[in-house]
């Protein structure tokens, strides 16, 4: 979007007088648990901001809203100083949002947890804002510039500290009649598992997360009766089993750790057994997986692929469904965000 703006005349010549053209720029910032980064894009290429702010996330929902309009009011005064204007907003949160824009649920965020962003957010900047789950926004950037391009039909599955999840369906996100759906991290995979922070048992994070993976890791070194010398995973946590975590179990199996690899092996069972459910349910053109593992899929993704006919009705009556790692990187999140609030057409 373009507006024309007077910026001075030279004389008295209508003829030397000099227009500039002002470009409406769009502002996207993602809310992590430890950061929160604010973007502003460039609509001649939005996969490249202009400008970058970020700013650790505060303890208290007072203070994220503070740095929320901190983030945005530096954005905008680097717009200006560009001779352009911020015309929409968007934020990215790693929760549960409803349709109100208030945070139902969020485990990285617990300060603002039934807290009315959106509303808190838009009096503190005095525009209007748009809130949305974070994942929602990571799947919007695919779509529109990384891999998802061209597909309208998409499952994102964010493996991280939990797993976050994203659906599109006729090129349009599906929130659901409360705006919690997409969340795949809590159905259940395992009946009598393990204790998930949710209340119940066998949620498909508890395997298929880094927490996940930790886990598988802890359980691999304990049934091989293992010592803090016995397998690279240990060593690398301290010599204490008990304190193995993902990073841990990514280092050993890139130094060819058999004990780590052979986690990383039964860690692309359950992530197949998960996605082969969402495949089942909802037909996708593509299912995407983000978030944090995304930078160790090439010791897992190949071998879900392998797995995945096996957890999918009817995969030998039509192509094999592609799985794809996200493209669009750290700021996938920030990006969405901004995307999304400067278009209509993204829900339902």
């Amino acid at each position: 979007m373009f507006s024309v703006a007077l910026v001075r005349c030279c004389g008295t010549s209508a003829a030397l007088c000099s227009v500039s053209l002002v470009t409406d720029l769009h502002l996207g910032i993602d809310v992590g648990g430890t950061k929160i980064l604010g973007v502003i894009l460039d609509p001649s290429d939005p996969r490249e901001p202009i400008a970058v702010r970020r700013s650790a996330t505060p303890d208290t929902v007072d203070h994220v809203v503070d740095s929320l309009r901190d983030v945005i009011e530096f954005l905008r005064a680097d717009a200006g100083r560009r001779g352009h204007t911020v015309s929409t907003i968007g934020i990215g949160v790693p929760g549960v949002v409803d349709r109100g824009g208030v945070l139902r649920g969020a485990p990285n965020l617990l300060c603002a947890v039934d807290q009315p962003l959106k509303d808190r957010v838009e009096q503190a900047v005095g525009s209007p804002v748009l809130v949305e789950n974070d994942a929602n926004c990571a799947l919007w950037a695919e779509a529109e510039l990384g891999v998802g391009q061209g597909a309208l039909d998409i499952v994102m599955v964010a493996l991280g500290t939990g797993i976050g999840g994203a659906v599109m369906v006729d090129g349009r996100l599906r929130v659901g009649a409360h705006g919690f759906a997409g969340e795949p991290g809590h159905m259940v995979v395992c009946r009598d598992g393990v204790l998930c922070p949710c209340g119940r048992r066998g949620c498909w994070e508890r395997y298929a997360s880094g927490a996940g993976l930790a886990w598988l890791a802890q359980q691999a070194v304990g049934r091989a009766g293992e010592t803090s010398g016995a397998s690279r995973m240990v060593e690398l946590a301290g010599g204490d089993p008990s304190a193995i975590r993902g990073e841990h179990v990514t280092a050993a199996a890139d130094e060819g750790d058999g004990t780590a690899l052979a986690v990383f092996e039964q860690f692309a069972e359950w992530v197949a057994v998960g996605i082969g459910s969402l495949i089942n349910i909802l037909d996708p053109d593509l299912v995407i997986i983000g978030g944090g593992l995304v930078d160790q899929s090439h010791h897992y993704l190949d071998r879900v692929r392998e797995l995945l006919p096996a957890e999918v009705l009817g995969a030998g009556a039509h192509r094999p469904t592609p799985i794809a790692a996200a493209s669009m990187g750290p700021m996938a999140g920030a990006i969405g965000a901004a995307l999304l609030a400067s278009t209509q057409r993204r829900f339902r």
